[in-house]
């Protein structure tokens, strides 16, 4: 792999994080506080394209390649850990389907309005039973009845579904077929039988609104469906492959904005007489924080390299966002440790950063999960 940024990237780069520096980075803890996303910033978001980062310019996209997505999302984290999530959610696990596999009628119902900055997609997968779990515990049910659907079912910590014109839901269509049972089929929010609960109350990123949705007796037309029937699991593997990613450079940035103040803050403080950055104990955490979020930049930027150049990704996806979450807890807790008392407090960024990446080891797959996925790939590399 041979990888350097070229300046077509270095100019998005820094255009995306001049923008977030002026429209996400100073109002980031009163999103935090009032759990509500900054949509004056959102919507100036299409100039830059990150409502659509990799739909095609045609539906108001901005097409871009992995890695400048990577930079994007990077940027954002870096910048608001919830506006970061929504955006990773809309554009990885919303918008990416329904580019690949939306038929054109689909494509020009929902991506206009995708990427014009008034609404965030969605995608519907985890249940109250099922996690980890999709293909054995989910019970969200899609029935054929004359030309619709009829769902039923629940699902639990959706992104986004208050600001959705479009609902991308994961479905059981077969109880008999196993991995080739499910299907995603696309549900407008206002359809009758569908209820949208009020947004979870939680730890971090609590301006990204995560909701359970409820589907009672939800009828659709036949042609919602998205790709073909019995293709869900697969085309949710594909996607989550994909978003992680997204997830990965979130947290890369989260990991950089606590650095960022952390060593701030040691060239500030001065205790027994000197500079805190002056002793070996904070020198040598802020030594293991710029080697370890370099690190996981690189395996983030690596999966990103790959899915541009139509290469298999699968396991370098899961390693750079194991690597990226797990290096943002790490990086985060020693900011907190350095800051102090102080780091306790929501007058300093930390203490928000901090809740804001707990949540990268769970979503998108557990860092349990991912390490299944690498050594799964691994052991079918090596037969």
């Amino acid at each position: 792999m041979e990888f350097e940024l070229t300046q077509e990237q270095k100019m998005y780069q820094r255009a995306v994080r001049d923008f977030c520096e002026g429209e996400l980075k100073p109002y980031a803890a009163e999103v935090d506080r009032t759990g509500e996303l900054r949509w004056e910033a959102i919507r100036k978001m299409p100039e830059l394209g990150l409502t659509g980062l990799q739909v095609p310019e045609e539906y108001g996209g901005a097409a871009l390649d992995t890695i400048s997505v990577v930079l994007a999302m990077e940027e954002l984290g870096r910048a608001c850990g919830s506006t970061a999530l929504s955006l990773a959610a809309h554009n990885g696990l919303c918008c990416a389907p329904l580019v690949k596999w939306g038929s054109a009628a689909q494509k020009e119902a929902y991506l206009p309005r995708l990427t014009s900055g008034e609404t965030l997609g969605a995608l519907a997968l985890t249940e109250p039973g099922a996690g980890s779990d999709l293909a054995g515990g989910v019970r969200t049910t899609a029935v054929k009845e004359g030309d619709s659907w009829i769902i039923d079912g629940t699902k639990a910590w959706i992104t986004n579904p208050k600001y959705a014109p479009v609902i991308i839901t994961l479905c059981r269509t077969d109880k008999q077929a196993g991995n080739k049972g499910f299907s995603m089929i696309l549900v407008e929010p206002e359809t009758e039988g569908l209820t949208r609960h009020p947004p979870e109350k939680k730890m971090g990123v609590r301006g990204s609104p995560t909701q359970m949705i409820s589907y009672d007796n939800v009828r659709v037309p036949l042609d919602h469906l998205l790709g073909e029937e019995g293709r869900g699991f697969y085309q949710t593997m594909e996607t989550l492959d994909g978003g992680r990613i997204g997830i990965g450079a979130l947290s890369v940035g989260l990991a950089q904005a606590a650095f960022e103040e952390s060593v701030r803050y040691a060239k500030q403080r001065e205790a027994f007489g000197q500079k805190i950055a002056s002793y070996q104990a904070i020198q040598w955490m802020i030594a293991d924080a710029a080697l370890e979020i370099d690190a996981a930049r690189l395996l983030v930027m690596r999966a990103a390299w790959l899915k541009d150049q139509g290469k298999p990704f699968s396991k370098e996806a899961a390693m750079g966002k194991l690597m990226a979450s797990e290096v943002a807890e790490k990086v985060c807790f020693n900011a907190i440790q350095i800051h102090g008392s102080y780091g306790y407090s929501q007058e300093f960024p930390v203490e928000r950063i901090y809740r804001d990446q707990r949540l990268m080891t769970i979503g998108e797959g557990t860092s349990q999960v991912q390490r299944m996925v690498i050594a799964r790939r691994v052991v079918e590399e090596m037969q």
